[in-house]
């Protein structure tokens, strides 16, 4: 489409980047066929293609309100549309020029501003989070049935990692929100490769990957974080680490894109673009190697909920069900696949309607086939799909090491 940006636009970072993603849209539409909040909501404002003009508007000078604010806040940032898209529109960078742009003009309501500061404040930092979920789930009785859905009864504790014992070596990102909600998922992924021989480590200085602020109005903060982050994990990297691993996929998606964000940092464009390279999904990892040794024997069957970050961000859908059926689960039919659970970050909290329904919908299909359980590879859709209290709802490494037959001085978790 064409455009003629302000001059005020154009002094934006990247204005150009903005342009030019608007001009290879071609307004088709097919966008609106696969977006979960056209599809709830039939507003053209609330489908890709109406949110692009919103911001195509906005950059050539046109009156923006607080309502289209509502609108791209709408948006789950789901990638849907990409996959979709026959153009390759970029849409979901051109969200967050657009989002970014407008936080600067458009001032959010007081409550919005408090809750948003809440998150970037509380859920990056691990040990604030962990603090204040158990006390949460101390008081959990007492709370609304709303607040209750937030806060898991029961979190399996971790069971102890194996010593780093092989040549090859891997770092793990230990994420924020994950080690309190889900410790075990990452303990589980280090026994699970040390059975394939490769040693898992971590960094404690490498801590939330940027995405919570960098999507909540605080882009500079999330990229603040990507390079504290870089600089963490630097060293292991020049030492012969061969992959950063990571078990959220939300996090490997925003990790990939370090490369890009960074691009125009002099000081770390070339090691953000080695980071981003090194950073794999754990299928990425398991789905290459030899996986005799882990001898999985198991009837259970399992429904797999991809993550929106999995397969429409890291383009990773339809990897790990081959893997979950050639360790032996049965693994049940699940219909829309590709549509997102409503958990998308922050989102099940600033906009909990919509993520509600979203997650009712996907738990309808994810449960249509009976699965004993449902397995998925993000914390957030973890936390989301399992806030209903109906099927039980696991990381699928979990389910795996849950699956194999212990070793010799291996204690139970």
């Amino acid at each position: 489409m064409q455009t003629n940006l302000t001059e005020q636009a154009r002094r934006l970072p990247r204005a150009e980047e903005a342009e030019s993603i608007l001009r290879s849209c071609v307004h088709c539409g097919f966008c609106n066929a696969t977006c979960p909040t056209y599809q709830l909501l039939g507003d053209e404002r609330d489908g890709p293609r109406g949110r692009i003009y919103l911001i195509k508007a906005f950059l050539e000078g046109e009156p923006t309100t607080r309502e289209t604010q509502i609108h791209l806040d709408q948006c789950l940032s789901c990638r849907n549309c990409e996959t979709t898209c026959p153009s390759g529109v970029e849409y979901h960078t051109l969200l967050d020029i657009g989002r970014e742009a407008m936080a600067g003009q458009i001032e959010r309501p007081l409550h919005e501003r408090l809750l948003r500061s809440g998150l970037r404040t509380v859920v990056p930092n691990a040990s604030v989070f962990k603090l204040l979920l158990k006390t949460g789930q101390l008081l959990r009785p007492l709370m609304p049935s709303a607040m209750q859905d937030k806060i898991p009864a029961h979190i399996s504790q971790a069971g102890e990692r194996p010593k780093a014992q092989h040549a090859r070596r891997i770092l793990i990102l230990e994420g924020c929100a994950q080690a309190g909600l889900s410790p075990n998922t990452n303990a589980a992924t280090a026994r699970v490769l040390d059975r394939l021989g490769i040693s898992v480590s971590s960094v404690s200085e490498a801590g939330c990957c940027g995405a919570m602020d960098y999507h909540l109005d605080a882009q500079q903060k999330g990229l603040e974080r990507a390079r504290r982050n870089i600089d963490a994990w630097w060293p292991a990297i020049e030492s012969g680490a061969e992959a950063i691993v990571q078990t959220a996929s939300g996090c490997g998606a925003f990790i990939k894109e370090y490369a890009h964000l960074l691009k125009g940092d002099p000081d770390y464009a070339d090691k953000a673009q080695r980071v981003s390279s090194l950073a794999l999904d754990l299928v990425e990892v398991m789905e290459k190697e030899d996986l005799r040794p882990l001898n999985a024997s198991t009837s259970q069957r399992l429904a797999f909920h991809c993550p929106c970050t999995l397969q429409h961000a890291q383009k990773l859908g339809g990897r790990v069900e081959p893997l979950l059926q050639k360790l032996g689960f049965n693994l049940t039919p699940v219909a829309d696949g590709h549509l997102c659970c409503g958990s998308a970050g922050s989102y099940s909290i600033t906009q909990p309607v919509l993520a509600r329904q979203l997650r009712d919908n996907r738990l309808n299909a994810l449960e249509a086939g009976k699965p004993d359980t449902i397995v998925t590879a993000n914390i957030g859709c973890q936390t989301h799909l399992g806030s209903a209290n109906r099927t039980p709802v696991r990381h699928w490494i979990e389910v795996v090491e849950e699956a194999l037959p212990a070793t010799s001085g291996e204690r139970p978790c």
